[in-house]
């Protein structure tokens, strides 16, 4: 198993992950879902037109955190927004969620930026410790 699908499994034990960004000198955190495995780096997106995509375009430097249910583990994933605007991988998001297709097209006209962090770091934890650093 690669770094980038131990990564992914975790964030899917979880379910829902937060995502935190900084608008101006505010943090701002909010829910996610989407995530995937693609050529060896986990994707997320979020709509263009969305504040958080003005937010991590405008620095780059984000933050993911999620809990396992039993909230025996957690994790926090931080590096730097890239984003990938290879047709492929808008093609794999809809295949993992086809709902998203019916807000992201050309008849709506709003549009899906899918992203994976580079310079990364993910750290499973413990309440008291650090049980695994993965640098991706």
């Amino acid at each position: 198993m690669s770094d980038a699908e131990k990564v992914n499994d975790f964030l899917e034990e979880c379910g829902v992950f937060y995502l935190a960004s900084e608008d101006g000198d505010q943090a701002k955190v909010r829910p996610l879902g989407l995530h995937f495995v693609y050529n060896d780096k986990v994707y997320f997106g979020v709509g263009t037109a969305k504040e958080v995509y003005k937010q991590i375009t405008e620095n780059p430097k984000v933050e993911i955190a999620a809990t396992k249910p039993d909230a025996s583990l957690w994790i926090r994933y931080y590096g730097e927004v890239e984003f990938d605007e290879d047709p492929a991988i808008l093609e794999k998001v809809f295949e993992i969620m086809p709902d998203l297709k019916e807000i992201y097209n050309d008849e709506t006209g709003l549009t899906l930026g899918c992203f994976s962090l580079v310079n990364a770091t993910a750290e499973i934890r413990s309440m008291m410790a650090v049980e695994e650093k993965i640098e991706l």
